[in-house]
């Protein structure tokens, strides 16, 4: 079951958003009130519905205060049409904004593709036992972010998901958008070798832990 938090001062509305999610095993919990919203133990729920027009606080300083106290997913959900609300919201850090009136369909669909989005992010996390992490479009290794091209970054973080794999050339560079499918071969072995580089610039035998495979592709280690 999907668990969601609801901020929205019109109870009525967030009950027929509630019976309509509910068919898709999702529970909607609303507060009216913004400040029993957010003593209500956020971190139990997966996913946060929020009205901008609030009784007693705004609906984008209890945004702030979600995605800086809880890092959850937050969707804004609101009748305010004025332009700098919606790239406020973003500014904010939520992940989407829905106008009202909406169709409940379509707030289904946005919660799924959100869930997908974060599940992925997690997946992206931490592998058990490497030094390796990659946090959205980042690596990080042994805690230090990596300054990294586009094609490094896509040819990085494809070995970190397959530590210990060998990944062919033919897979590396299908999996890449930014290199040249003319000079694929010297592209790759220059990138691989300037990610070593960076490697080596934090672990004294950085270098080493990409490792050629002869006649196939490269690994890490």
């Amino acid at each position: 079951m999907v668990n969601v938090l609801m901020i929205e001062d019109d109870p009525e509305f967030a009950e027929l958003l509630a019976e309509y999610l509910a068919q898709f095993d999702i529970k909607v919990t609303n507060y009216e009130d913004p400040f029993l919203g957010l003593s209500a133990g956020v971190k139990k729920f997966d996913l946060v519905i929020l009205d901008l027009t609030l009784p007693g606080m705004d609906g984008l300083e209890v945004c702030e205060e979600l995605v800086r106290k809880y890092d959850i997913p937050v969707i804004i959900s609101s009748a305010r049409s004025d332009i700098n609300d919606k790239v406020q919201s973003f500014e904010l850090g939520a992940y989407d904004y829905l106008p009202k009136p909406y169709d409940p369909k379509e707030m289904y669909a946005r919660i799924m593709a959100i869930l997908k989005r974060a599940g992925n992010k997690a997946k992206e996390g931490t592998k058990s036992g490497s030094d390796f992490e990659i946090r959205g479009d980042t690596v990080y290794f042994h805690g230090k972010a990596l300054a990294l091209t586009p094609a490094e970054f896509e040819v990085l973080s494809l070995l970190v998901k397959n530590q210990g794999i060998t990944q062919s050339r033919e897979q590396i560079i299908n999996s890449s958008q930014t290199m040249s499918i003319d000079s694929q071969g010297k592209s790759l072995d220059v990138i691989v070798s300037k990610i070593r580089s960076k490697l080596s610039a934090i672990e004294a035998e950085g270098n080493k832990r990409i490792q050629a495979v002869r006649g196939v592709g490269y690994k890490l280690v």
